[in-house]
């Protein structure tokens, strides 16, 4: 045995070395590694490892040696032909390699199928990236991989966590690529372009044709490409922290994988910004497009399973697999079980017309309908009786404007003329507009008056169908849905989050099989096996989509599925409807989507109700202005004469002021971009000026790009109202309170966030807090920053956006250091109005703060209290009791900074001595000692537990507390302090007289640790005085050993 070492002087390297090597009263038994392979199939040492990474969008494949270095890698699209690419890479692969043995193994979203095929190993993806991440970057703490249609992040400390994207793919390659496609670039055009960025602009990242409506504008604004460039990658950065991580913070060593991250390093800047990660926390390794397919073959070759053979050899097996079809995709019964239910079908929706007269054959007035959406426009014209006289449809390719002028100078044309004189035979009484382009045309061709859609909706449903009790809309990027209740809109649901299963969607999958609309879905009546595609994120569908594809799926099986999934995406994804039933018996459906017959079947089969399609079920909201504008004429011609309407009164009332044909033509509007100068926002505003008009000579404009009225005036205030601004009103009489001076607080500071209920309730807890002496702090008002201050504690991507709010109020609090954060939960409100049903707090605002105690992390890095205790807001004597109890028997606190000799004398659990009060009941309780942040080599803080009647908060204590003449008996270096499951302990020495001399054995004694410092610590316990305590040993110590001692 080595000497043992038994006071208290340094430790060498070789002796700490040694020491660690044990902790505990033996050591762990030394362990050799060997290796077992399968007999019959041996592992070469030197073999070679194969990985095949088969994503959503690409392959992968690298080709690793016994160092796990890459020999070979490929990285390839696939274009839904998976099997095609692979044969394609693993035979540029066996060009090389073909007669070499190794390990292979398959893994990703596409691989399952082709390796239960080939009988190859396959491997988890999460395995996959997880063996990776150890081997190559073990000191990672966070992976961020990003795909074509899956983002992950995955926490490697305190074992191993996962988070991926379940109901989106916002903000992955895929939806790179989709706002690439905008740009009129690629995703590395896309990279380039961000390079030169100067402005972040907020787009939406949750679905990419949300994403498209905010990009649109600001094209159409003149923003520079650059910008919005990096805005897209900023807001993949958003989606991916607020969706993914909910509530987990990213800290540490980030590693950065997949192709997206690989290839768009201005993508992973605006990760690093974000997350504020400096140089030496980043990790992004050299091939981190391959990381999961480099984790696959590590992990392949390791499996127990796993059997080396040529590459030449699996290649021949997948060339010889044929068209063997796998069965991943559901499929559904068809849309028609036989040709008796389409002639019923089709027999029933023929009678469904509106009433028609021609055009040429009328004569009088008639009443302009204008549909202005935001893909298509459309225009009706009816008849005093409502008959449809002409209608257009027609693609606006972006040009509102444009398309209106084009299709009212047809309808002029079309309109018939006297032969004699020329004169039109028919005049327009009143023309209104509605939709997306409204405002537009209200200014540019003087159309008369305006309405909201889903009013122009029910007046044309309500012709169609009188008592309707439901309408269902489906357009080409929007659903609406609107409950009737005794002929007035009772409820309006719209698709808010997600766009998938709309018509633009059936669309774009028809253009990408070569057919057009219709044709699409007459394959889809006769489909006999349609395919299930859910109600899901329109990327994910495209996968499904190929999947069946690649199963054998015919054309008709698809266009099928897609209809169905439309429907269920409307009924159970925006409508949210539980019951079928729930529909009514009344039903109208209408937009263009309707016209589809397959999609309308999937609709009457699944709410089970036989519904009207209108035979212009494209058309039904200019349908319904045209109505509205005959209802206007008639009100105005009744007003103005007073007399029952009659025909042979003739036109008295003045008629519609729409453009001529003339002046039509010769409308040139000019644009031109201007800054607003209404506040500091200073809003890019787009001018569009029609020129001076006639009647009351001034310009008419219309003006984009303005955020609040002032633009309108284009910020001149010129046109300023005079109408008070309720919002600046109530923000003023809800926050406008001046609080205490410092000097005037004696109770110390509370904070009070600017969220949830305590922003309405303000006024009552600022009072309250004042007149108990307290100075309030308020949180600032909400800004993009106090969201993105708060994103990495939010624990739920789908809370409300209110909620995620309070989550940066906070942080914004704890910075300004009040003495506690005061957030109290609260089940009811007070009732404010008797003939309410209840008074209920949502679930959120009652309980809210619980998850901002639980989850957000600076909460336990501070000596801020955060004080959320339940109290009955409603009722004000039980809320004043509970007051009582919440802020004072629940006890105070009192902290001491003092030295750290001082502190050596001291331990938790002392009762320290009140001098400046006689007999005042107070009792203070010491309950931590802690290093002083701001001297934590010389100081510490004693924190005290304050409890009595008479303690107030500000109160000014004088005490004392330990024994000034006490010290320690029992000092001894920490370094020789051990612990176990039982605690802590140390190991002394027996000492025994012998002829030979004296003999050392180890023996083991109980200590519990009374105070320490960097150094030593005081104990207590079993040890005494007269003990050998053994503070190092150049060996592992067991009890009953003998040793020998150095000194």
């Amino acid at each position: 045995m080595e000497d043992e070492n038994m006071n208290n002087q340094e430790l060498t390297a070789d002796e700490k070395a040694s020491l660690s090597a044990c902790s505990g009263e033996g050591c762990a038994p030394r362990t050799t590694t060997v290796d077992a392979t399968p007999v019959g199939e041996p592992v070469v040492k030197d073999a070679l490892h194969i990985g095949i990474d088969v994503g959503s969008t690409t392959v992968k494949l690298a080709i690793l040696d016994e160092n796990n270095q890459v020999k070979y890698s490929v990285y390839r699209r696939h274009h839904a032909d998976v099997r095609a690419t692979i044969v394609e890479v693993l035979s540029e692969a066996a060009e090389g390699f073909g007669d070499e043995r190794m390990t292979i193994a398959i893994t990703g979203s596409g691989g399952l199928l082709l390796a239960q095929w080939l009988g190859i190993e396959f491997v988890q993806e999460v395995i996959a990236s997880k063996t990776a991440v150890e081997t190559f970057i073990p000191k990672t703490d966070v992976a961020i991989e990003l795909g074509g249609e899956d983002a992950k992040i995955i926490y490697f400390e305190n074992g191993i966590e996962q988070r991926m994207n379940g109901t989106c793919a916002g903000g992955t390659g895929a939806f790179i690529d989709q706002m690439a496609a905008l740009l009129n670039t690629d995703a590395g055009g896309l990279n380039e372009l961000a390079q030169n960025a100067t402005t972040i602009y907020p787009i939406a990242s949750r679905c990419g044709v949300f994403a498209k409506t905010d990009v649109q504008p600001l094209l159409n604004e003149g923003a520079r490409k650059e910008d919005i460039a990096a805005s897209i990658f900023q807001s993949v950065v958003t989606q991916t922290i607020s969706g993914l991580a909910c509530g987990r913070p990213i800290r540490g060593y980030v590693a950065f994988l997949g192709g997206p991250l690989q290839y768009l390093p201005e993508l992973r800047k605006r990760f690093y910004e974000t997350l504020e990660l400096d140089e030496e926390h980043r990790i992004v390794p050299d091939n981190a497009h391959l990381f999961v397919a480099s984790g696959c073959a590590i992990a392949g070759a390791a499996s127990e399973t796993v059997r080396a053979e040529k590459l030449s050899d699996v290649l021949d097996r997948l060339k010889n697999l044929g068209d063997i079809q796998g069965s991943e995709v559901v499929r559904l019964p068809p849309l028609f079980a036989s040709d008796a239910e389409l002639d019923e079908f089709k027999e029933r929706h023929a009678a469904e017309c509106v009433k028609r007269e021609s055009l040429m054959d009328y004569t009088g007035v008639a009443y302009l309908g204008i549909d202005a959406g935001s893909t298509t426009f459309k225009a009706t014209l009816i008849d005093e009786e409502g008959s449809l006289l002409w209608s257009h449809y027609v693609s606006n390719k972006g040009d509102v404007l444009g398309c209106a002028k084009a299709a009212i100078a047809k309808l002029y044309n079309d309109m018939p003329v006297d032969a004699e004189t020329g004169e039109p035979l028919i005049t327009i009484g009143h023309a209104t507009v509605t939709g997306y382009g409204e405002a537009l045309l209200l200014e540019a061709l003087r159309v008369d008056s305006g309405e909201i859609e889903t009013v122009a909706h029910l007046r044309g449903a309500q012709q169609m169908l009188p008592g309707v009790e439901f309408i269902l809309d489906i357009g080409g990027q929007d659903m609406k849905c609107l409950r009737v209740k005794d002929g007035v809109i009772d409820h309006i649901m719209l698709n808010e989050a997600c766009s998938s299963g709309c018509g633009s969607f059936i669309e774009s999958f028809a253009t990408g099989l070569n057919l057009d609309v219709s044709e699409f879905a007459k394959t889809a009546i006769h489909a006999e096996h349609p395919v299930d595609l859910g109600s899901r994120c329109t990327v994910f569908m495209n996968s499904r989509v190929k999947q069946a594809q690649k199963e054998g799926a015919t054309v008709g099986d698809i266009a099928a599925g897609l209809a169905i999934s439309v429907i269920k995406n409307a009924l159970f994804k925006v409508i949210k409807i539980r019951d079928p039933h729930d529909v009514g018996t009344k039903v109208i459906v209408q937009g263009g989507t309707f016209l589809n017959d397959a999609v309308l079947r999937a609709f009457e089969q699944l709410s089970e109700v036989n519904a009207i399609r209108p035979d212009i079920a494209g058309n039904m909201g200019a349908f319904g202005a045209a109505l509205l504008a005959r209802d206007r004429f008639e009100e105005t011609r009744r007003r103005t004469e007073n007399v029952p309407l009659s025909p042979d009164l003739g036109p008295k009332v003045p008629l519609s002021g729409l453009l001529s044909l003339e002046e039509i033509e010769a409308l040139a509007p000019t644009h031109r971009t201007v800054r607003c100068k209404g506040c500091s926002n200073a809003c890019l505003l787009t001018v569009n000026d029609f020129g001076i008009d006639a009647a009351t000579g001034k310009h008419r404009r219309f003006i984009t790009g303005n955020r609040c009225e002032k633009g309108e005036s284009l910020g001149t205030g010129a046109e300023k109202s005079a109408v008070p601004n309720l919002f600046e009103y109530k923000a003023e009489r809800t926050f406008g309170y001046e609080p205490l001076a410092p000097e005037d607080a004696p109770r110390g500071t509370v904070g009070i966030p600017r969220a949830l209920n305590m922003y309405e309730n303000y006024p009552f807890w600022f009072t309250f807090f004042t007149k108990l002496g307290y100075r309030v702090v308020l949180s600032d008002p909400s800004t993009k920053k106090t969201y993105e201050a708060g994103i990495e504690s939010m624990p739920s991507e789908s809370v409300c956006y209110p909620a995620k709010l309070s989550h940066g109020h906070i942080v914004n609090l704890l910075a300004k250091h009040p003495d506690f954060i005061w957030m109290p939960c609260s089940k009811w409100e007070r009732q404010e109005d008797e003939t309410a049903g209840n008074h209920f707090n949502c679930p959120i605002v009652a309980s809210y703060p619980e998850a901002l105690r639980l989850n957000i992390d600076e909460l336990r890095e501070t000596d801020v209290a955060f004080v959320s205790p339940w109290v009955p807001y409603h009722d004000k004597d039980k809320l004043a009791e509970r007051l009582v109890v919440e802020l004072t028997e629940k006890g105070y606190t009192l902290k001491a900074t003092v030295t750290k000799e001082q502190a050596r004398t001291l331990k938790e659990g002392l009762q320290a001595e009140i001098t400046n009060l006689w007999d005042s009941g107070i009792t203070m309780t010491l309950t931590s000692i802690t290093s002083d942040k701001k001297d934590p080599a010389n100081s510490r803080v004693l924190t005290f537990a304050v409890t009595g009647e008479d303690v107030s908060v500000g109160q000014s204590l004088s005490f004392s507390v330990g024994d000034k003449n006490s010290s320690y008996d029992l000092v001894i270096p920490s370094a020789a302090i051990h612990t176990d499951a039982d605690g802590s302990f140390v190991y002394t020495v027996q000492v025994k007289s012998s002829p030979l001399g004296n003999r050392y054995t180890v023996r083991k004694k109980t200590v519990t640790i009374v105070a320490s410092d960097d150094n030593n610590s005081a104990v207590s316990g079993d040890l005494s005085a007269d003990d050998f305590v053994i503070t190092t040993a150049t060996v592992p110590l067991e009890v009953g050993t003998q040793v020998r001692i150095a000194e």
